[in-house]
């Protein structure tokens, strides 16, 4: 079926394509040119043009005339050049310039024609071409048309489908709501208690840090005032010993002292 509408497109399209667009033939070069020219259909220049691809042929040919348009053009530039040139041995020179001017002219006018019908018939032929692909792509793409609506029925389907899924996906989402809330209730209140035990563990062992310093601190005191009870113990005794030296010294000078007066009491008395 889908061949059968591509060939049948195909035929409508070649029904309304121009006959000289079909068929393009060169025009013949003038004969005053000096350019060497043969049939294009010489069996020199291809072996079988039935095997070719017709729009290559086509453009070859246009190729062709084209180059033979531009020899024509060169050839007609030199040709003047030449006439020119020798006029200006001729007696009348400016008539024999005029003569090979005009000469040049019209033999560029009929080769500024021949250029415009070649482009009138490339134009034709481009726009052949582009109605043909469009055909052809209308063609293809009226016989993808089956493939394309069952592509999309499966695209329908499958989108179908899965709002069918999303559809009970929620439904189940909605079901399971009061669940899900009194699971995330449950979980919170175990973050709270979580969290509970670890704001009361952070203030107990700040409690615990702030107690040990105060402990440091007593113990570091209590050292401090035994220091000082000792230097200050150690000071009365030797402040006592000291005293008690001076007594036993200041008794000793007594005693001395009255042995003394005794002795010479009794050297006074002997006398």
């Amino acid at each position: 079926m889908t061949v059968v509408r591509f060939a049948t497109a195909v035929m409508l399209f070649a029904a309304f394509v121009p006959d000289h667009a079909r068929a393009q033939t060169p025009k013949p070069i003038s004969p005053d040119t000096a350019v060497s020219t043969r049939p294009l259909d010489d069996s020199s220049s291809s072996n079988s043009s039935d095997t070719q691809d017709p729009d290559a042929v086509l453009k070859a040919q246009f190729t062709q005339r084209q180059q033979a348009l531009n020899k024509r053009t060169e050839e007609n530039d030199y040709r003047f050049g030449v006439k020119r040139h020798d006029c200006y041995s001729n007696f009348f020179v400016n008539h024999c310039l005029d003569n090979a001017r005009n000469e040049m002219r019209e033999t560029r006018q009929e080769i500024r024609q021949d250029q415009l019908a070649l482009d009138d018939e490339q134009r034709t032929e481009r726009a052949r071409q582009r109605d043909q692909q469009t055909a052809i792509k209308q063609a293809q793409y009226d016989a993808q048309a089956p493939q394309r609506a069952a592509n999309e029925r499966a695209s329908q389907q499958s989108f179908d489908e899965k709002q069918r899924q999303n559809a009970l996906a929620a439904a189940q989402r909605q079901a399971e709501a009061p669940q899900r809330a009194a699971n995330q209730a449950a979980y919170d209140r175990k973050q709270a208690d979580y969290q509970k035990q670890l704001d009361d563990a952070r203030a107990r062992g700040v409690q615990d840090a702030q107690d040990r310093d105060l402990k440091a601190q007593r113990y570091e005191q209590k050292q401090q005032e035994a220091a000082q009870h000792r230097a200050e113990v150690e000071a009365r005794q030797k402040e006592a010993a000291r005293k008690q030296q001076e007594k036993a010294q200041q008794a000793a000078e007594d005693q001395q002292r009255q042995q003394q007066q005794q002795q010479q009491q009794q050297q006074q008395q002997g006398k």
